[in-house]
């Protein structure tokens, strides 16, 4: 009887192990549903909505202006001068990389919408306008009242080689590019496809 009981919990000790490797690979490599807990893109999401989000690990898709993305958090606070206004990032190797890569402990994600691309030049006015190559943004998914304000460090630069310059839509209440530099192409983990959440907005987020 004994022998029995400890059979059926290693069986579900090993059903449960599996379970949790399809998860991290599904997540890892294919997408997940993720819970909007930001206000940085409101209004185009909100608190408590739910996306799904697809991995750029299997999508070489190039990426483009307006696109929704989630992005590794930066640190914040780092010498952006001698970084060529780059973002910084906590610097991981052997098992602390698989945790916080993989696994996502220590891993804080952001939700926001690429503005300028690779070499490109971003340039925010002091009446809040968003010129790329010096001509005028047309940001159709923003309230039209709605202006950007620059009082961050970095509203007239070159993006650097392999990176994006991004900013959520809610310019007041979003900590992006403006204040953390650009972010490398690599940081970018995933696409927002559609939002699931609340049932009333199911569909593709503006862009």
């Amino acid at each position: 009887m004994k022998n029995k009981v400890v059979k059926e919990i290693l069986d579900w000790v090993i059903c449960i192990i599996i379970a949790y490797i399809i998860y991290i690979v599904v997540n890892y490599f294919f997408g997940t549903v993720s819970g909007v807990k930001q206000l940085s893109m409101f209004p185009t999401s909100k608190e408590g909505d739910k996306l799904i989000i697809s991995r750029r690990v299997i999508s070489e898709k190039p990426l483009e202006r307006g696109n929704i993305v989630t992005l590794e958090s930066p640190i914040f606070g780092a010498d952006m001068e001698k970084r060529g206004n780059v973002a910084a990032y906590p610097k991981y190797t052997g098992l602390s990389k698989f945790l916080y890569k993989v696994i996502g402990i220590g891993k804080k994600s952001y939700v926001k919408r690429i503005i300028a691309l690779e070499g490109e030049h971003i340039f925010i006015s002091e009446e809040g306008e968003v010129y790329i190559d010096d001509v005028l943004l047309e940001e159709t998914y923003l309230p039209e009242d709605l202006k950007t304000p620059r009082n961050e460090e970095y509203y007239d630069m070159i993006v650097p080689e392999g990176c994006v310059f991004v900013m959520g839509d809610n310019r007041e209440k979003s900590a992006d590019s403006r204040s953390f530099g650009a972010v490398p192409i690599c940081r970018i983990e995933g696409n927002v496809v559609v939002r699931i959440w609340p049932l009333n907005k199911i569909g593709k987020l503006g862009g």
